[in-house]
């Protein structure tokens, strides 16, 4: 599979990278071990060889899964982009959530990115994914309690020892962007994008290819939302975080329904699902270096793939985003 160049970086990945938070658990439910390890490798059997994980997927979990599933893998041959500066061991840093751990114990969850825990979290992360670097390693949420200079001299630190290859963001504005690059050469930011959450456009994707970042889009589904299995009168399960969210109420779901009426026709002459259309249409905008899509087992990680089985036209790429131009959500109204 044909890599793609990360920022200004000689980090090459995937256009589509395997997104490991659903293998560990956490707001997920999890996969069992040897299907989430067996998915793992599935994807890097068809070429899907760039791997997104995180220390707070399952609290070490993901990470730790990633590690058995590449064991023995020549280290060249594939990338893990892993992340710092979610803290739940202490109370230090700026208060985010509320959440279980792996054993439903009630936790807290911080953002917190002080030098020294960044340079911990490192060294933890090497140890579960068993390997001695790491090709890029992002900062999670912003730490509002930590100058973003200390947290990247933290980061510079660990690519002048060698463990990290390139820098990255997750969830960053512009103006953290820029106060970053005054401490590093960031290669990416990975924020949330998809057919329906096109907010980044206005600016955080003109900044990227100003400055030579590559956008690293999550939830290109919008959360299964762009599959076009899920229908108005869809009840979530309990503890879904998607019940209330404002891309789920029915009103939306019919207005997303409508739009991918209107592409389906291109899907059907690819012999391709709408999700594969839609993930496929993602990897091409402008900017994109890689789209994360998660899998818990190999039948997923071959169903993704197929996304990158077949060449949209400029003409099918134009009719996909005009009609995505269309779409608008139903404001929510809140009391």
């Amino acid at each position: 599979m044909e890599k793609r160049k990360l920022g200004n970086s000689d980090v090459m990945v995937t256009p589509m990278a395997f997104g490991a938070w659903a293998i560990g658990g956490w707001m997920w439910g999890g996969a069992e071990e040897t299907a989430a390890i067996r998915a793992i490798q599935a994807a890097y059997d068809v070429g899907i060889t760039t791997i997104d994980t995180a220390p707070v997927y399952g609290f070490g979990r993901s990470e730790e899964l990633v590690g058995k599933a590449m064991e023995g893998k020549p280290r060249d041959s594939y990338q893990v982009l892993t992340k710092f500066g979610l803290n739940w061991e202490t109370e230090e840093g700026e208060f985010f959530f509320d959440s279980v751990d792996n054993n439903g114990k009630p936790i807290k969850i911080y953002k917190f990115a002080g030098k020294k825990k960044v340079i911990q979290e490192c060294e933890n992360s090497l140890r579960l994914l068993k390997t001695d670097y790491i090709d890029l390693l992002q900062i999670h949420w912003p730490d509002a309690t930590t100058p973003i200079s200390e947290t990247f001299e933290a980061v510079q630190q660990l690519i002048d020892q060698g463990k990290v290859r390139a820098a990255g963001v997750c969830n960053y504005s512009v103006e953290q962007v820029e106060e970053a690059l005054q401490t590093i050469q960031l290669v990416s930011n990975q924020v949330p994008y998809s057919m329906i959450n096109r907010g980044i456009e206005s600016c955080v994707v003109p900044q990227a290819l100003e400055k030579g970042l590559g956008i690293i889009p999550y939830s290109p589904l919008q959360r299964g939302l762009l599959t076009g299995k899920i229908k108005p009168d869809h009840q979530f399960g309990e503890g879904d975080t998607r019940e209330g969210n404002r891309f789920y109420t029915a009103e939306n779901i019919r207005r997303t329904n409508a739009m991918l009426d209107e592409i389906r026709p291109i899907a059907e002459a690819h012999n391709a699902s709408l999700a594969q259309v839609v993930i496929n249409w993602t990897i091409n905008r402008p900017g994109v270096a890689c789209v994360l899509v998660g899998a818990r087992d190999d039948k997923q990680v071959a169903d993704n793939a197929k996304a990158l089985g077949f060449t949209l036209s400029q003409d099918e790429l134009d009719a996909i985003t005009a009609a995505a131009d269309k779409f608008s959500l139903e404001e929510v109204k809140t009391v």
